[in-house]
């Protein structure tokens, strides 16, 4: 059976990982990293210079003067808005083309990841007072190890997604019995080469852990109560597909039902708003 980084390996003899995206997410994670350098590296695509320019001059920050200059856009969008907006821009690519099926496509397991995300970011933000960037990040990317392993092990990925039914065995475990690794482990190795925050490699790993030890206010418990809140609504990967969580979050969700239910009454909205930053279609 394949590991992680076999399935990694065999990943990027298919496509190849950006590395703009990877240089730029490794840059703006260092704390002594100026703007200069940031700048430097996204001249080297001019597509995303058209794309940071293009946003930063959009409705959405109603500047009175044109911003021209990529180390002032860079100032008014935000380190990590910038490395996000990267990020979903790379992670596109990787989601296009074949693949899609009946009970399974990546058309579908992109608008989840988003929706995920938009939804940590707003519970991060609303309920525990918090920057929600890093929880957008790793919202995002928390199912890259899906992808990968789709593309890189198809014929056992899809014998995956036939064999699970719903409230028998999590996904992971399916995987494990039949690819001989989960996409928790295989996106986690992947976030570790790209240096994005350790919080966030966490909780891409843990993101299906159920554990007592993972608390609400934690980017592990937010991810989790997201994608379960989402799962609710039907933004999930397949079908009736079943999220478990600790008494512990579900305590708090019952606790602040009130707060979740004007959140999710606004997740809309609010994706409709990241559609026009991050052009998630």
């Amino acid at each position: 059976m394949p590991t992680a980084s076999d399935l990694i390996k065999n990943f990027k003899k298919i496509k190849t990982l950006p590395h703009v995206a990877i240089n730029l997410s490794q840059l703006i994670s260092k704390e002594n990293s100026t703007i200069k350098e940031i700048e430097n590296i996204i001249k080297l695509d001019p597509t995303l210079v058209l794309r940071v320019l293009r946003l930063v001059n959009s409705p959405y920050y109603g500047l009175r003067q044109k911003v021209d200059n990529i180390s002032k856009a860079v100032i008014y969008i935000g380190l990590e808005n910038l490395r996000n907006m990267i990020v979903v821009d790379a992670l596109k690519d990787l989601f296009k083309d074949a693949g899609d099926g009946d009970i399974f496509s990546r058309e579908k397991l992109w608008l989840h990841c988003a929706v995920v995300a938009i939804c940590g970011q707003m519970i991060a933000e609303r309920i525990f007072r918090k920057k929600g960037e890093d929880l957008f990040l790793c919202g995002i990317l928390h199912d890259i190890g899906m992808i990968i392993e789709e593309q890189a092990e198809h014929d056992l990925f899809i014998s995956v997604i036939n064999a699970y039914k719903p409230n028998t065995k999590t996904i992971t475990d399916y995987e494990k019995d039949i690819i001989g690794t989960d996409h928790c482990l295989v996106g986690n190795q992947v976030i570790i080469e790209w240096k994005l925050p350790l919080e966030v490699q966490k909780g891409i790993k843990d993101h299906h852990k159920v554990s007592p030890d993972i608390t609400p206010e934690s980017i592990t418990g937010m991810i989790q109560i997201s994608e379960y809140l989402t799962g609710k609504l039907q933004y999930g990967i397949m079908p009736n597909m079943t999220v478990m969580l600790s008494p512990l979050l579900l305590k708090h969700i019952s606790d602040n039902i009130d707060e979740y239910k004007v959140l999710l009454k606004d997740l809309p909205d609010e994706l409709s708003k990241a559609k026009e930053i991050y052009k998630l279609d």
